[in-house]
């Protein structure tokens, strides 16, 4: 086996490959980096998944024409290969009854943005700092009422109310359970709150963790910034070292 091809890769995908933007639906992926995903899949024997909090039908249209294994809502839907499981927002009804009501609360705060997606619904105050409190609070009671079935995930200005058993960790371990990720090292390159739980699992399993940006962290390496993660993976996709790899010789 290659030393590339001794490792899985996974990444997250706002603010890791992509710049975080004041939109959630306003994020571009430019043809450079679709290109060089489609290269280290090649380069890892396929062993390359996306793992995020968006949707998979989003990253799908952000990421075409390429197809890419992919985890997203936090591993509640995923694809490898020519298995998919998505999930079906009828199967929360309670959550589902929840949503109107975080966008009629949200309505009256200038700046807080509610993203529905689906089977689970996320609140951001990115281009409203000041109402940070006003949708914990909100998004807490909302939890309350949800139950123990539901949790909150914290992010950067955004607090999402999804399934307890949703989480990276969790699907980074049943992707490595199957072919081609099986009998391989992971590494997982995230940015926030919502990975750590990813990189917890990825150091259990004597990987490699990386996070991008700032912050107390678990991960045990860091960059400072998407741009230089795209470098380094340009880099290496034109036949340089991988330093996330270094140590393997990849």
């Amino acid at each position: 086996m290659a030393a590339a091809e001794q490792w899985a890769l996974f990444l997250d995908f706002d603010g890791t490959l992509v710049d975080i933007v004041e939109r959630p639906d306003a994020v571009v992926v430019d043809q450079g980096l679709r290109d060089v995903l489609s290269g280290m899949k090649d380069r890892l024997g396929g062993a390359l998944a996306i793992i995020s909090g968006r949707p998979i039908a989003f990253l799908d249209t952000r990421l075409a024409p390429y197809r890419f294994d992919i985890a997203g809502l936090h591993g509640l839907e995923y694809r490898i290969g020519k298995t998919v499981y998505l999930c079906q927002p009828e199967d929360h009804p309670r959550l589902r009854g929840i949503v109107p009501r975080l966008q009629d609360v949200a309505s009256a705060k200038s700046g807080v943005l509610v993203e529905d997606k689906g089977c689970s619904v996320a609140v951001h105050w990115r281009l409203a700092p000041q109402e940070r409190d006003f949708v914990l609070a909100t998004v807490n009671a909302a939890a309350e009422a949800l139950g123990p079935e539901y949790r909150i995930q914290l992010g950067k200005a955004v607090a999402e109310l999804l399934p307890a058993a949703a989480g990276k960790g969790k699907v980074i371990e049943s992707f490595l359970r199957q072919a081609p990720y099986r009998g391989r090292r992971p590494i997982f390159v995230g940015d926030d709150l919502t990975d750590e739980n990813g990189f917890n699992a990825v150091n259990a399993l004597d990987g490699i963790s990386v996070r991008i940006g700032d912050g107390n962290t678990v991960a045990q390496k860091r960059l400072q910034t998407p741009a230089a993660l795209r470098q380094c993976l340009s880099a290496w996709v034109a036949g340089g070292v991988l330093p996330l790899m270094e140590e393997a010789g990849a």
